[in-house]
């Protein structure tokens, strides 16, 4: 197994304390075994949506949650005891599931849709107005040094 040494990243990085547990967290094999499979799709610079497929599952038995950065998607599993006869093939899962996915900062939930058996959930950045770029005017050094000299001669009188 690879290990990845971040020390060099945070002699030089202020913030990015995150990064480290992020990617431990991403190489950590799935316990769910991939289950349910789902899509990641960045529709443009701002907007995402994921897409899961949780055939057999309905609204009622599928929970979405987000904390902090956490993404949480859970659906409780269905008993079909109840169902006439005997399987002699059961190849649609039904078993319970958590499946969480790490947002990062800024990015908002701003709706979920279940259609045809897949779990749409539509997310989007939204970046304050003091974390979008800003542009800052420069001015004349000559007219602050004089204005300064000025102060100083004031102070002197």
């Amino acid at each position: 197994m690879t290990t990845f040494d971040f020390s060099p990243l945070y002699r030089t990085s202020i913030g990015f304390d995150r990064l480290a547990s992020l990617l431990s967290s991403a190489q950590r094999l799935e316990q769910n075994g991939g289950y349910p499979p789902y899509n990641i799709l960045a529709e443009d610079e701002n907007h995402y949506r994921i897409t899961m497929a949780v055939a057999g599952f309905g609204q009622d038995d599928l929970e979405i949650t987000s904390e902090e950065n956490t993404l949480t998607v859970s659906g409780k599993g269905q008993d079909d005891e109840g169902e006439d006869g005997r399987f002699l093939h059961r190849g649609i899962a039904t078993r319970a599931f958590e499946r969480r996915f790490n947002l990062a900062d800024h990015v908002k939930v701003t709706g979920a849709a279940l259609e045809n058996g897949l779990l749409h959930i539509s997310l989007e950045r939204e970046v304050p107005e003091a974390m979008k770029p800003r542009k800052i005017e420069i001015g004349n050094s000559s007219a602050r040094l004089i204005e300064v000299g000025k102060d100083e001669e004031e102070k002197a009188a």
